[in-house]
Formats: structure tokens, sequence, C-alpha cells
């Protein structure tokens, strides 16, 4: 699992085009401020060990959002981070379990459309933290 986090006083999005098949159609807009906006790419040796990289993945972002004093979390699939790449639903399973744990937390998370390809404009703060890259 590869994650960039970044502490964003804002940030939107808008679906622009499907990239998996088998989602459904969607177009939306959405926005936030003051979040952990955290891209993420599954890499295809995640698969066998979804509940050890579920756990870190949540530890980085509270440690993150604790530094910035936020419950807001935006999460973005953002598979270009890495050669290799998990099944989706495989991903997919461990974005849910990340959203039930932060959600069960007092997290607000927001996600952006998974299996699309959006357009988006993230306002990243100056802060040396407010930009992290961690490899799980």
């Amino acid at each position: 699992m590869k994650l960039l986090l970044f502490y964003a006083p804002h940030f939107w999005y808008r679906t622009h085009q499907k990239s998996l098949d088998h989602v459904p159609d969607r177009e939306e807009e959405a926005q936030c401020r003051d979040a952990v906006v955290v891209f993420y790419h599954a890499e295809a040796h995640d698969e066998d060990r979804q509940d050890k990289v579920v756990v870190k993945w949540v530890k980085n972002i509270k440690w993150l959002a604790r530094k910035f004093d936020t419950q807001a979390v935006v999460l973005h699939s953002f598979n270009h981070l890495a050669a290799t790449k998990a099944d989706p639903q495989t991903t997919q399973q461990m974005v849910a379990q990340v959203i039930g744990r932060l959600s069960r937390t007092g997290f607000q998370v927001m996600e952006t459309p998974f299996g699309y390809l959006n357009e988006w404009k993230i306002h990243v703060a100056g802060d040396s933290l407010a930009k992290v890259f961690k490899e799980i």
C-alpha cells in the first residue's frame, strides 16, 4: 500500500469518466474543508495482508489528523504510485474497513467515487507535515 497524505484547507472533486465497467454510473461533485486527503494505491501483495494494511492505514490517517486537529478525511484511489495493483474488489473491501474504523471513532469520511477518473482541486497547506508519503 502506498499513501500520499495531505492536509488540505480545501478539497473539491467532480466525476469525470468511469474507469471500471462494473461500477454504477455516477455524476457528482463535492468539496470539504480542513481535511486529511489520502491518495491511496493498493498493491497486488496487499491482498494477502489486508488486516495489517488496514490497521496501519488508519493509524497513519489518525496521526496526521491529530497534527492538524481535524476529524475530516477524504479517501481517493490513485493508482499511479506503484507498478502493481490489487484487485479492485479487494481494494474496495479494505477501503470499507478503513471507513468503518474511522467513522466509529468520530471521523467524517468522504470517498471520491471508486472506479472513476475525477477532476479535483486541492489546496495543500504549506507546513512540512501537510505532505506525507507512507509505504505500508
